[in-house]
């Protein structure tokens, strides 16, 4: 959630960021009523409470005559203190619950539009002609078969439609990529971490995803609890409800887990192969800093993913995400899209967003430094989302007769082999 204080000081750049995002503006307006009534129903609490007390005083001392008046008094003020009281809880409700909708303000810098308005930053690689290599190249779905690698068929016979196996070479895969991964980010600093699949509601809403993106997001009725979309859920959870000191800023942590998204709103799109599915692994990067060192960090997080990639020796560009296609936790975005040739365009493979200190002031999450506790900044960044990888690699990486050369990056966790073979020819 974004700070009550700057709302009231400077309520037009709130709405001129709903306004760029696309979201609600009225609802700037909502909020600083709610607040206004909850600031002084507070005040016209305490007041009466105070009265409340200095009454309570009096009543032993008085005669017998003003006693009676007094206990009069006294009957109206516990009334009066009781009606005060539910109006300062119903108000300071309405503030949280409208605050809970406010997306996090937009960086200035960030371009205005919509999911096709980006700007690209940066190009990377260099696309291969196939046509002047002799062949056409094969879509990651054949290429998967041929090395037995994807079974989409019997994915969907056991789970139903956007799930897979990962079989022979194809898990190898997964394995190998997860552990350079892992690799990179201890490397650069990065504490790996294990996260939990299922989370509370209050880690869920407090990262944000129960705004806009709740309609994408699995639910257990039975246990309250969610299976979450990205690590990104517990790794801003772990310090919920913590003071850290500001020594130990940054931190930052590598999660691996399953992710899980319902792709409500995706139907029709990306249907062939495993680019789009509702569960996959992913390793993800996490930092904790101050909000002062937040941009900053942001480029740390996004020249670790560009590292990563240009590894895999994939042609990628990096693009400045627009402000309708943010995430509500998001104040800036960078994606980091590998180039597809089956599909002939590029394709989002790793996202870093800055998070200011959205996600901290929902999850109570604070620093200390010197005598100031405040909020922190979080950020967030995907290393690898490993079946859109997989795609990557198959395709850019495939020979003419259907095997795929292995990044040089991947052969020690791959027992040392150059070329992924087709099982059969």
């Amino acid at each position: 959630m974004i700070d009550l204080r700057l709302l009231r000081e400077d309520p037009d750049r709130v709405r001129a960021s709903q306004r760029a995002r696309g979201e609600d503006v009225a609802l700037v307006d909502s909020l600083l009523s709610a607040d206004e009534r909850r600031r002084s129903s507070g005040v016209r609490f305490d007041e009466l409470r105070a009265e409340q007390k200095q009454l309570g005083k009096l009543i032993p001392k008085a005669s017998a005559d003003e006693k009676s008046e007094l206990l009069k008094r006294a009957e109206q003020l516990k009334a009066d203190v009781k009606a005060a009281d539910a109006e300062r809880d119903a108000a300071d409700a309405e503030t949280q619950d409208l605050l809970l909708r406010l997306g996090n303000l937009v960086h200035p810098g960030v371009p205005v539009g919509g999911e096709e308005d980006f700007v690209t930053l940066e190009t990377h690689g260099t696309i291969r002609d196939f046509g002047a290599e002799g062949f056409d190249p094969r879509d990651h779905l054949e290429l998967g078969q041929l090395l037995g690698a994807i079974d989409v068929e019997r994915g969907a016979k056991v789970s139903g439609s956007r799930f897979y196996f990962l079989t022979g070479v194809g898990a190898l895969l997964e394995l190998a990529l997860v552990n350079a991964a892992i690799a990179q980010a201890t490397a650069a600093g990065f504490t790996p971490m294990l996260t939990p699949a299922l989370v509370r509601p209050q880690s869920m809403a407090g990262t944000g995803f129960l705004g806009q993106a709740a309609q994408d997001v699995y639910h257990l009725d039975k246990d309250d609890l969610y299976l979450v979309g990205t690590s990104e859920v517990p790794l801003a959870a772990y310090h919920m409800d913590e003071i850290i000191e500001a020594d130990r800023l940054p931190l930052r942590y590598a999660g691996f887990s399953p992710c899980f998204r319902r792709e409500a709103g995706s139907h029709g799109k990306d249907t062939k192969g495993i680019f789009r599915v509702h569960q996959f692994d992913k390793v993800e990067m996490f930092s904790y800093v101050s909000p002062e060192d937040s941009q900053a960090e942001h480029q740390r997080l996004l020249a670790w993913e560009k590292q990563w990639l240009t590894s895999l020796e994939l042609p990628f560009r990096v693009i400045d995400v627009a402000t309708g296609d943010l995430g509500s936790s998001a104040a800036r975005k960078f994606d980091c899209e590998a180039w597809i040739p089956t599909q002939g365009k590029y394709r989002e493979l790793t996202s870093t967003s800055d998070c200011t200190e959205f996600q901290s002031r929902r999850l109570q999450i604070r620093m200390r430094d010197g005598k100031q506790v405040r909020p922190l900044a979080t950020l967030n960044g995907t290393l690898c989302a490993v079946p859109r990888t997989i795609v990557a690699i198959l395709e850019n990486h495939q020979q003419a007769d259907g095997s795929v050369r292995v990044p040089e990056v991947l052969r020690p966790y791959l027992g040392g082999r150059e070329v992924l073979e087709p099982v059969s020819r």
